[in-house]
């Protein structure tokens, strides 16, 4: 991931990405996109169409990348098990990133979340939404003395 870019690329995946909470899926799809920026693990983004909307409700809270626009934030539920804004999306990403309308990221750390079966860990830092897989060399943003990077 040292040799992703900057600024970050977005790219079509065919990989199957599943999220689950509490044991229900709640978003699966092999036409996800993925955002690739240097010292960052890959950001998976599920189509609108294959996230299971009935578990996620808006959040009060916003954010600001400075790559991709205005994010809103999606709480999310399963029976008795809620994670607040544990999910984002870009309702309008700047025209470079355009694909991205709509499309829900999740943090792997709150869900269980494969890809192509394989369990993702977290990127670490609690503020990342990086996926790691084995694919994927660290070492990332988010781990103890990465801030300054």
């Amino acid at each position: 991931m040292w040799d992703y870019p900057r600024p970050p690329r977005l790219e079509r995946s065919s990989r199957r990405v599943v999220v689950a909470l509490a044991g229900v899926t709640i978003a699966e799809s092999t036409e996800s996109l993925r955002i690739l920026e240097t010292s960052h693990p890959p950001t998976y983004y599920v189509p609108p169409g294959a996230v299971v909307w009935d578990h996620l409700t808006g959040s009060a809270q916003r954010s600001f990348c400075e790559w991709k626009g205005e994010a809103v934030y999606w709480d999310v539920a399963v029976g008795t098990t809620a994670v607040e804004a544990g999910a984002w999306s870009y309702p309008a990403p700047v025209a470079r990133y355009a694909e991205l309308v709509d499309h829900v990221a999740f943090y792997p750390a709150q869900f269980e979340c494969t890809v192509d079966g394989e369990p993702v860990r977290p990127q670490a830092g609690g503020f990342y939404g990086g996926w790691v897989t084995s694919d994927v060399v660290g070492p990332f943003k988010g781990e103890p003395g990465s801030w300054g990077w």
